[in-house]
């Protein structure tokens, strides 16, 4: 926690003066403070710090196969709270989506699943997915790189009062780990959460979400090339069932031509 705080603090100060150098302000109304605490207390603090906690407890695979139903959860509270319809394409998107994740993932697990590390990813999940319920309303004022900054800094500093209390603070120090952290700090901390929220302001929610189906294929195949990990036939199969689901979302969230006669 105190590692993901730290990170945040260093990703938030420098979004923050990115966006203060492009002229950007911290003027928002109530609505858009209000989605920016949401977001970052619930991307950052909850789903990011319960599912590092997990991860202790519980094999990166399955953690991969949580997180990745984070489409389905977003699908579900936007019909139930925001009226969203999703077709029947759309619907048999996100199952193939899921089943792909879980394909791919199936056989790097070996049992032995730990409950409470199960519980803590899955609340996460349910973090993440109101999070990108909310991230329109936060962007929707434009600003984006600076709400970017302060979601990052309201998460800091959720994480560091109980990093405090219930971590014991102590750095081994190398080259790896000082490049690790970096790297982690500027792309999926600081230049990945700016494409999140662009994307999600470009083509809503929902469709935004099932990308994550991808997440765990991308881990595999990343492992395959810097850890010489071994990329399957099941493998392949998965992230082509994957991508099907994927392309019936983007297609079934689109609008219908309307006919013009011609003059």
């Amino acid at each position: 926690m105190m590692a993901l705080s730290l990170r945040f603090l260093i990703s938030g100060l420098t979004a923050i003066s990115l966006a203060a150098f492009q002229g950007q302000s911290v003027r928002m109304n109530r609505a858009q403070w209000t989605s920016t605490f949401v977001f970052g207390i619930c991307q950052n603090a909850l789903y990011l710090g319960l599912v590092f906690i997990a991860m202790q407890r519980i094999e990166a695979g399955l953690a991969a196969i949580i997180a990745s139903s984070m489409p389905l959860v977003v699908a579900f509270l936007s019909r139930v709270f925001l009226g969203e319809k999703i077709n029947p394409v759309g619907i048999t998107g996100l199952i193939a989506g899921f089943l792909g994740v879980a394909l791919i993932m199936s056989g790097r697990l070996s049992g032995g699943s730990d409950a409470f590390g199960l519980l803590l990813a899955a609340i996460g999940v349910l973090a993440l997915a109101i999070a990108t319920l909310v991230l329109r309303g936060a962007s929707s004022g434009g600003n984006v790189l600076m709400i970017v900054g302060l979601q990052m800094l309201i998460g800091s500093l959720a994480l560091f009062f109980p990093a405090i209390y219930f971590e014991t603070f102590t750095v081994n120090w190398s080259l790896k780990l000082v490049l690790a952290f970096v790297y982690t700090t500027a792309v999926p901390g600081l230049l990945a959460t700016w494409i999140w929220f662009r994307l999600v302001g470009r083509i809503g929610s929902t469709r935004a979400a099932t990308y994550h189906f991808l997440n765990p294929f991308f881990g595999v195949a990343i492992a395959a090339v810097l850890l010489g990990e071994q990329l399957s036939t099941r493998d392949f199969i998965g992230v082509a069932i994957i991508t099907g689901g994927i392309i019936a979302v983007q297609y079934s969230k689109r609008a219908p031509r309307v006919a013009v006669d011609a003059p």
